[in-house]
């Protein structure tokens, strides 16, 4: 019998969650599968002729393996994608922040209950910035020929001016230039990343096509597979393509099993297998992930799971014969899908009504699929058959909730000059509810009602830039039945700060399940108003960072009230008034197991860890005898899967030796779990012994150590000893120690220099001279 594959973490999806939580945990050292369901594609994989795009849609059942995942539910469509690297293949590059004030807190919904988020953009701003700087961002060069002269650019800040708005030029994913500092030049090669592409093909400079949502042909675009997926290649993670997830369970011990099926395009076949983790992140979309939870029935999960699903207020609508500054037809090609945006302030920052963004939309260059044996009557009969079977079944309210098979029918189309599309998104209702029918197919309870002020606001405002370039304004044709198709599901699995709230905390790991993290749009509590795929990605960079780290602060996986595993010592982190004090600490050694006693030798394997040390209030810890603070960050241990978060840490400062004679130690205390689910205890200390200065630097240098069996606190019985080690503090990891300190509170400086006079003097307590010691 084959025996189950076991790793570190699992990845389910590589989307803008999925892609960063690879590169991160790969980077940490941990065995990182990714399980993705779609194929890759390299630059010149995308699908053009009218038979290739025929074939680009999702759907097994139908032998389909595209890349276009297309959803009908009440009230709204969804077009997502299946691909290694996830959305990224098909969305408008966009990658802007959500606005400051956006992040609201438990504002009232309409239909009853409120919308909160429990992170701000103060949390997010660093790990924006990290995205920024991975995927790589360029706004469009306008400063440039030929970029300067973009029709529909122009238009769109002609008309913001003439009525009063604000555009700009959001951040793009995409190479106008072969790096940064080059001048923007089309067709040019890309200067050389500092990991490999995973495709191995050539990457040119954007070449102003507009075919950036259906797959660049070039590698212009900065997707997921030619960054974060590359980088996460090239440190070891395991990207497994054509694996579709279906289903999840509890391992025996702790950790998860993840059930899934290999397919095989050529013969429509399946294979079946299971793949078992400690870690597992959930980051298939917003319909997979919510899926995925909803059929599992995992112990304990959240009556949030399934709520707050919206469309990010997404709304497609056309201009037509609109003109630009020659007064000529508008051509919405010859650059990317998107170039520039108007943003509609949000009552919260001084607007009237909910905030959007809209931005110009364009088509692709290509027009000659006539001339490549299109049957253009077959291509009209086809449509008119699509339309009727749709509406008998609207009639009949037949579930079919995939449309990809029958919109692979469909493929094709051509440009029109004198045509912009209007592409909007912002604050809609986040009231929807996603749930299983009882065939176990996903089904959306959501309507434009309680959001038809923002509809209406947005669709106004869209006529009124129309009137200001002479066009005829359209609605898409769903919005007739009030209807409307998203590009951004979110919601369904949302953050909270307790499980009557969210399904998940402030971090993305789910309430009661250890290890079990979300890490897309599913966990959103809200529209981000403004595109989503900057924020999702952000919120995976904080979560890989408290996961591996845990230095982000206390609250993971703790519900309102209870103990977090970061291990409050004052039940709620710093009291108001009073001051912090924090500093971070890296030790190496070594472990020996099946050691009863630890030894100063270098055999048996490596094992370090990090540990961000915090005293929520100084005062009262240089008061308390016991000197506790918390521990929070990571113990790696290649015998127990590599980096394990501390789920509950304490450190002792200068107690008393128990066995009398005047020593004193320094203790710490930390629970983790190994990859196999088990819990264990790091307890260690550090001997202070009477003696000459020279024992000052290898005395608080120096760890001893034993891992237990079990989770035990100070003054219990310890669980068996699994072996035991001696951990050091490098001269260059200690240097860098002296630079982590800080302080947080109404009395920093003050703190610090307490905290500094105490430890040189209880350091002078045991090291100083007799003498110098006995004196009064």
């Amino acid at each position: 019998m084959k025996s189950m594959e076991h790793v570190d973490a699992v990845v389910v999806g590589s989307g803008f969650g999925g892609a960063v939580a690879a590169y991160r945990l790969a980077e940490a050292g941990l065995a990182t599968v990714v399980l993705e369901r779609g194929r890759p594609y390299a630059p010149g994989d995308f699908p053009r002729s009218p038979a290739e795009m025929g074939k680009a849609f999702w759907d097994p059942s139908e032998r389909l393996y595209g890349m276009f995942d297309v959803w009908r539910f009440q009230g709204c469509d969804a077009v997502v994608s299946s691909g290694l690297g996830g959305g990224s293949l098909i969305y408008a590059n966009v990658l802007l922040r959500k606005d400051e004030k956006w992040f609201v807190h438990e504002q009232a919904l309409p239909g009853g209950g409120y919308e909160h988020w429990p992170v701000t953009r103060a949390d997010l701003e660093p790990h924006y910035d990290a995205v920024e700087k991975m995927i790589g961002v360029q706004r469009y060069p306008v400063e440039h020929a030929p970029y300067s002269e973009t029709g529909k650019t122009q238009a769109m800040q002609d008309a913001a001016a003439q009525l009063g708005l604000e555009w700009f030029r959001p951040p793009l994913a995409i190479s106008f230039a072969e790096h940064p500092e080059a001048v923007p030049r089309p067709r040019v090669p890309l200067a050389e990343q500092p990991y490999p592409n995973l495709h191995g093909a050539l990457r040119t400079t954007c070449r102003l096509c507009g075919e950036c949502d259906i797959g660049c042909n070039d590698g212009s675009k900065n997707s997921l597979d030619h960054t974060y997926l590359s980088a996460a290649a090239h440190l070891g993670a395991d990207l497994r393509t054509l694996t579709e997830v279906k289903g999840i369970r509890l391992r025996e011990g702790g950790g998860y099993l993840v059930d899934y099926v290999r397919h095989d395009p050529e013969t429509g076949g399946r294979a079946a297998g299971t793949l078992g983790c400690a870690r597992l992140v959930l980051a298939a979309g917003t319909y997979g992930t919510t899926r995925l939870l909803l059929g599992s029935r995992l112990p304990g999960m959240s009556r949030a799971l399934g709520t707050r699903f919206s469309g990010n207020g997404d709304l497609l609508t056309f201009l037509f014969n609109a003109t630009g500054r020659d007064r000529k037809p508008l051509d919405p090609g010859g650059a990317p899908v998107i170039t520039s945006a108007i943003r509609l302030p949000d009552e919260l920052d001084g607007g009237q009504g909910r905030g959007a963004y809209i931005e110009d939309g364009g088509y692709p260059a290509f027009v000659d699929w006539v001339r490549q044996g299109l049957d253009v009557p077959g291509q009209i009969t086809r449509a008119a058959e699509f339309l009727w079977e749709r509406f008998l079944q609207f009639l009949s309210g037949e579930p079919d909730t995939n449309l990809s098979a029958e919109l692979a029918e469909l493929a094709g189309g051509t440009r029109t000059v004198g045509t912009l599309p209007m592409l909007g998104m912002g604050r809609d209702v986040p009231d929807g509810v996603l749930s299983l029918d009882r065939a176990g197919r996903l089904t959306a309870d959501w309507s434009v009602k309680t959001s038809r002020e923002y509809f209406d606001r947005l669709r106004t405002t869209m006529q009124r830039i129309g009137d200001v370039l002479g066009a005829d304004y359209e609605d898409n044709p769903l919005w007739l039945r009030k209807r409307v198709i998203s590009v951004h599901p979110l919601g369904g699995a949302p953050l909270g700060r307790h499980p009557g709230e969210g399904v998940c905390d402030r971090f993305g790991e789910v309430f009661g399940l250890p290890g079990l993290y979300v890490a897309d749009g599913a966990a959103l509590p809200g529209p981000v108003g403004a595109n989503p795929a900057l924020t999702i990605a952000a919120l995976s960079e904080r979560m890989c960072r408290q996961m591996i780290h845990g230095d982000l602060g206390p609250g993971a996986g703790a519900a309102k009230g209870s103990a977090p595993p970061g291990g409050e010592v004052d039940g709620g982190g710093r009291a108001e008034g009073r001051t912090s004090l924090s500093f971070t600490e890296e030790m190496k050694g070594r472990y020996v197991a099946g050691a009863a006693e630890p030894c100063t030798g270098e055999r048996g394997e490596r094992l370090a860890f990090r540990l961000t040390i915090t005293l929520d209030d100084v005062e009262r810890f240089l008061t308390d005898p016991q000197r506790q603070a918390r521990a929070e960050g990571w113990i790696d241990w290649p015998g127990g899967g590599g980096r394990r978060r501390v789920e509950r840490g304490r450190f002792h400062l200068f107690v008393p030796d128990d066995g009398g004679g005047g020593h004193k130690e320094m203790r710490y205390r930390l629970h983790f779990t190994d990859v196999r689910g088990e819990p264990r205890t790091l307890a260690g200390w550090k001997n202070l012994c009477d003696g000459p200065p020279t024992r000052v630097w290898p005395d608080t240098t120096t760890l001893y150590y034993r891992v237990h069996a079990g989770h035990t606190g100070e003054g219990e019985p310890e669980g068996r000893a699994l072996g035991a080690g001696t951990l050091h503090i490098r001269l260059a990891d200690f240097l860098e120690q002296l630079t982590t300190f800080r302080t947080e509170g109404p009395d920093g400086a003050s703190a610090l220099h307490r905290f500094g006079r105490f430890f040189l003097g209880e350091l002078w307590d045991v090291y100083g001279p007799d003498d110098c010691r006995a004196a009064p």
